[in-house]
């Protein structure tokens, strides 16, 4: 068999697919087939130049160039056995090579073939075979069946092929199967599909008749012609984009930009065509939140805003057909999005007719958690606690306590009934409606955020002393009741609340230490409630968050270690600390500074150990510096404890580490010069006093001795 290499096309088709896992759903289809071709040595990575995913509502498709019809034969060599096992004295086979040779399929025959090699402690026998190469409709048989059992599908169904028996299972049903080595079909079979060169176009615009694909090279070209497909999924999305701004430009508006509603808008059309529809003025008396929510949410549609970023009465709609008069699509869009901003609208009104206060006493009957009590208690718990961070803010205690008691009360309302994504959004508006300070409507909002990773923080201390609140009662309750994140289930989302918390005091930044926070939110639950460690239990849990959020802002690990040796919970400190610590490693003398440092420390504990002395307050006597290098770094010391100290009160905590380049020759002196761990008690103890204070000195900012390689 003459071997060929061509480019290779597969195509699935499909009813219609899962629209948000669409993309992921393409390309790993696609990445599965290449990976168990190149597995099969059918391709070869360093010859391809690039591959393609195709993916629409009807289809999955990928496109390898250079693939060969066969695979090249390979030659093997197989460890055996030590020559002294597998041959007798007079050269023959033992029982035991015989059957290692079986469960190889071979047998005495191949023994004078055996090849001898030394593997560094004895002769050892190897067999040495050829294996043939795959053919490519083996490897691409192989290639699907592994496939189809590594696709990301969360719920397969099950559905009869048309010989009415047989029951298969894929994520839809399949109805063709297209397999081209260049023009030539590779004949595999999959879910009860044998591959052609037919496919089909689109649904409603291509015609009955298939799309008969001259080879794998015309497959885009011809779907677009024939199919009016558009089959790439990036391709589509770009369209998609393109119309949406010039059909925006042409109202002089712009459309609402939301990465995840467009690529779902991408998996649900093959041929995009986008139409301006309108709704009635009188809707844009709603809250633009709610409008925007249900145009995306109900009828992926996008949303167009003025210049000034504001809602107008007009919409995008990314039709899946290109009526020559699309008149009757827009009117058709029109009327169905109706009815929904008139539900919005419904909402909105019937709200507004009860306040936000006439609401929170009904919190008493929505249980939170069947240990942790109803929404009405957690609610007190968070306006308790939110009052006292308030007044550690020096902000209006009784603001945050209403914001808080508040808080939660929107939960009962119709709007984020249907829209739950809208809490918070919602009391807002309403807490306005009801006259409420602006400070105090804001915080209600507020107090949800961060969201997610990336997200506004709340702004003012009322807004950040509710969201604080809100998250601490949140992360030390649950984590408190044994509902522990484990591996990827985090179903009360402690990871969120922990980082929202962290980033609130480290971003924004506030002088409220972690600690004292955990314990004031553990207090407000009934004794008994919680585990008696759940403060220290959740301050581990939030410290490792913490080193995981410092890693992804690119800090370096030994540097992260060294700040959190010292930070004691001051989490507002820990962002300065680190570029100080950063501009401190960047300098020549500091990997010198962090050993002596590491030394420092040694002798210490050393003297500690062997002395049973505590030094932590240890005066130095200057009576009893005997050596000139101990003198001089004594002075040294003195000289500069009022700069670091000024520099350390003013949080320039680069300068204060810098400064102690200064005392790097004097180090080095003492310690070349000087006899810490001597016979004379008196003086030993006072050479570790001056040690002691000079690790002090050093350490103010971070343990620097863990810089030390």
């Amino acid at each position: 068999m003459t071997t060929t290499k061509n480019n290779l096309l597969v195509e699935l088709l499909v009813e219609e697919l899962p629209p948000k896992s669409l993309e992921k759903l393409g390309e790993a289809f696609a990445n599965a087939i290449f990976n168990s071709l190149e597995k099969s040595q059918l391709v070869l990575r360093a010859e391809i130049t690039s591959t393609k995913f195709f993916a629409s509502p009807r289809r999955l498709a990928m496109f390898i160039p250079n693939v060969l019809s066969k695979a090249g034969d390979r030659q093997m060599s197989q460890k055996l056995m030590p020559v002294s096992v597998g041959l007798d004295a007079n050269g023959q086979a033992t029982p035991a090579l015989l059957k290692r040779l079986a469960t190889l399929g071979e047998n005495a025959s191949v023994v004078p073939n055996l090849k001898r090699e030394n593997d560094g402690k004895t002769d050892v026998l190897f067999l040495e075979s050829i294996i043939k190469g795959l053919t490519l409709t083996l490897g691409l048989q192989k290639a699907l069946y592994e496939t189809f059992d590594r696709l990301p599908i969360p719920k397969m169904m099950a559905y009869q092929l048309k010989d009415g028996w047989s029951t298969v299972n894929f994520v839809r049903p399949v109805h063709g199967l297209v397999a081209l080595h260049g023009s030539e079909v590779v004949p595999v079979s999959l879910l009860g599909m044998t591959a052609g060169r037919e496919t089909q176009g689109h649904r409603f615009e291509a015609g009955v008749n298939p799309v008969v694909l001259k080879g794998a090279d015309s497959y885009e070209a011809q779907m677009e012609s024939e199919g009016a497909v558009i089959p790439g999924f990036e391709k589509r999305r770009a369209e998609i984009v393109r119309q949406l701004a010039a059909a925006a430009a042409k109202e002089g508006l712009k459309p609402i930009e939301d990465d995840a509603l467009l690529d779902e808008v991408t998996a649900l059309v093959e041929r995009p065509n986008v139409l301006v529809g309108k709704f009635d003025a009188e809707f844009l008396e709603v809250p633009p939140e709610c409008l925007i929510l249900t145009m995306k949410a109900n009828q992926k549609y996008f949303p167009l805003l003025d210049a000034d970023g504001k809602l107008t009465n007009k919409f995008l709609i990314v039709s899946n057909i290109r009526p020559a008069d699309a008149s009757l699509v827009i009117g058709g869009n029109e009327r169905v999005v109706r009815p929904r901003l008139a539900d919005a609208k419904f909402f909105f009104d019937q709200d507004r007719k009860k306040t936000l206060e006439s609401r929170v006493e009904k919190l008493g009957s929505v249980v939170y958690h069947n240990k942790l009590g109803t929404q009405l208690q957690r609610v007190e718990r968070i306006a308790t606690l939110a009052g006292t961070i308030a007044r550690l803010l020096k902000a209006d205690k009784a603001d945050a306590e209403l914001a808080a008691r508040l808080s939660k009360a929107d939960l009962l309302t119709d709007m984020v009934g249907e829209f739950p994504e809208l809490q918070g959004i919602m009391g807002r508006y309403y807490a306005w409606h009801d006259g409420e300070d602006k400070v105090v409507a804001d915080a209600i909002e507020a107090h949800y955020h961060p969201r997610f990773a990336g997200d506004t923080l709340p702004q003012g201390a009322i807004a950040c002393a509710v969201a604080l609140a809100d998250k601490l009662e949140t992360v030390v309750g649950i984590y408190g009741i044994g509902q522990v994140p484990t591996g990827e289930k985090d179903p009360f989302g402690l990871r969120r609340h922990a980082l929202g918390i962290l980033r609130i005091l480290a971003e924004t930044p506030l002088d409220l230490p972690l600690g004292a926070l955990l314990r004031m939110a553990a207090e407000n639950f009934p004794a008994g409630m919680l585990s008696a460690t759940v403060t220290s239990d959740v301050e581990g849990f939030m410290l490792d968050r913490l080193r995981g959020y410092l890693r992804e802002r690119d800090f370096e690990v030994s540097h992260i270690e060294a700040v959190l040796q010292l930070l004691n919970g001051r989490i507002y400190q820990v962002l300065p600390r680190l570029q100080g610590v950063r501009v401190f490693a960047a300098l020549s003398a500091a990997k010198d500074l962090a050993a002596a440092n590491k030394r420092v420390l040694n002798i210490i504990r050393k003297n500690h150990e062997e002395l049973g002395t505590d030094l932590t307050h240890a005066v130095v006597k200057p009576a009893l510096l005997k050596e000139a290098a101990e003198r001089d770094l004594h002075q040294a010391m003195q000289d500069i404890t009022p700069f670091v100290q000024g520099y350390l009160d003013r949080g320039d905590y680069g300068q204060n580490l810098k400064a102690l380049v200064t005392l790097k020759p004097f180090i080095d002196d003492f310690f070349d010069k000087v006899m810490v761990m001597c016979e004379d008690k008196a003086l030993r103890l006072n050479r570790a006093a001056l040690l002691q204070q000079l690790g002090r000195l050093m350490n103010q900012v971070a343990d620097i001795s863990r810089l030390a390689a």
